[in-house]
């Protein structure tokens, strides 16, 4: 499709966060297409479903265990996508060599969502009607995740998210793998405040995360002594950033802290004209919640040295189990490839799943898996992590600086993981509110007394 993204698209699919009229979100690229092996198995679709078939009676039979991977591998999402694939199919890659789990292989489909909100709704519906897989690792976007959300409520499946979002949802039938917005936007806002300044201008792509996201700074800054002084929104993929570029040397004459999330290829042109405009990061530091190394090497790290952004993981987080991870991906896909946050995610989702299907015993019993998966430990690349009763995993913070080679210096770390908030507490429609799918009284959303 064009990367010029029909604006209702974004408003048809966005409309349900947090409850007020905000829209969906997003969040680096890979010179490597899915492996050969993976793309053979799209052909092997069977039979259709019928559509109120029950999810649980998804097949994995014979000597493989099928799952969907969905992502965006054309489109304006793909200079961020594409990587996820690559680290999805590593993490299977991994676990087959080990003996697979319960004695089988698993076995990818990988399927493109085209960057286009309903493409990733139909092939939702199709890795889990047709291929009969029993978990789908996907999308980016909060716009492509929303899509698919009706899919896999509907259908009572499982999907597992990879990738930092805004909140403001707890899904029954959605893993989270990313952070909620207490685990990277507002302690990177706290930060900025200590450090950096208290004006800030907000920049974003026109669509669900941005949107929310900015609407929960604003409600942060405000509770905490900072200034919103501008907001402006590019639809997503469009290069046109010298009007918002204006806004902000017009807002911040004198400098002052740029929060930005820009999803997809828009960060390109924004951050070369910004150098162009003379707002260099000693002045207008920018803090970044969706460009990661992946992005950093695309848009190229002298446009980006000096500028910020806020992960949980970093390439360059010093531990056996990244320096394994790190090795094992530039082995596979290529000495000068770099790992980021969204694809230490994807990986962390696919082992996981492997250890909730084991520990479940069957892999197409999905509430088994769902209720098993609840608890699991993993040994990450940022560290030891943990699946919490939301769906969430607690997991460490951190925010980075980037260097002169593309890196990030890691400025600031959590000592422990930070368990996860999905429901914003600086919002006045959500505050008070949480989510444990280990107590059926309480589910998705639930108040404490």
């Amino acid at each position: 499709m064009s990367s010029q993204m029909n604006r209702r698209k974004f408003i048809v699919y966005g409309s349900a966060a947090l409850g007020v009229s905000s829209l969906i979100k997003a969040c680096a690229p890979a010179t490597t297409t899915p492996t050969a092996t993976t793309a053979a198995t799209t052909a092997a679709a069977t039979t259709a479903a019928s559509p109120t078939a029950a999810a649980t009676t998804a097949a994995a039979t014979g000597n493989t265990i099928k799952v969907g991977v969905l992502h965006s591998l054309s489109g304006t999402m793909a200079i961020s996508e594409k990587s996820l694939v690559d680290a999805t199919l590593l993490a299977i890659e991994e676990i087959n060599a080990a003996g697979g789990v319960l004695g089988k292989k698993i076995e990818p489909i990988v399927e493109d969502g085209n960057s286009d909100w309903p493409t990733f709704a139909e092939k939702a519906k199709k890795l889990i009607e047709q291929d009969k897989v029993v978990a789908v690792f996907g999308c980016w976007t909060s716009a492509s995740r929303k899509a698919v959300l009706p899919v896999f409520e509907s259908k009572d499946h499982l999907l597992f998210y990879p990738v930092q979002y805004e909140g403001q949802e707890c899904s029954k039938n959605i893993f989270y793998t990313g952070a909620a917005p207490n685990q990277q936007i507002e302690p990177s806002v706290d930060w900025l405040l200590k450090n950096k300044g208290k004006e800030f201008f907000l920049v974003g792509s026109d669509y669900v995360f941005p949107r929310t996201a900015n609407t929960i700074i604003k409600a942060q800054l405000e509770a905490s002594g900072g200034k919103v002084v501008g907001e402006d929104y590019l639809p997503l993929g469009n290069s046109e950033v010298t009007p918002i570029i204006s806004k902000i040397k017009q807002a911040l004459p004198n400098g002052g802290v740029i929060y930005n999330s820009l999803n997809g290829d828009s960060n390109v042109a924004f951050f070369k004209q910004m150098q162009g405009a003379g707002l260099t990061a000693d002045k207008y530091p920018s803090m970044s919640v969706s460009i990661a190394e992946e992005e950093v090497k695309a848009i190229g790290p002298e446009f980006l040295k000096g500028h910020y952004a806020a992960w949980n993981y970093f390439m360059t987080v010093d531990n056996p189990a990244n320096k394994k991870f790190v090795e094992a991906f530039k082995k596979k896909y290529g000495a000068d490839r770099v790992t980021n946050d969204p694809m230490e995610a994807g990986y962390i989702a696919v082992n996981i799943w492997a250890q909730a299907v084991k520990k479940a015993g069957k892999a197409d019993d999905l509430e088994a898996v769902r209720m098993a998966a609840l608890g699991q430990e993993f040994d990450a690349p940022e560290g030891k992590v943990k699946m919490e009763n939301s769906h969430h995993l607690s997991k460490y913070v951190r925010i980075g600086e980037v260097t002169a080679d593309g890196q990030f210096k890691i400025v600031f770390e959590t000592p422990s993981t930070v368990e996860p908030l999905p429901w914003n507490q600086f919002v006045a429609e959500t505050k008070g509110y949480y989510c444990d799918y280990s107590d059926k009284s309480k589910g998705g959303k639930f108040k404490k007394a």
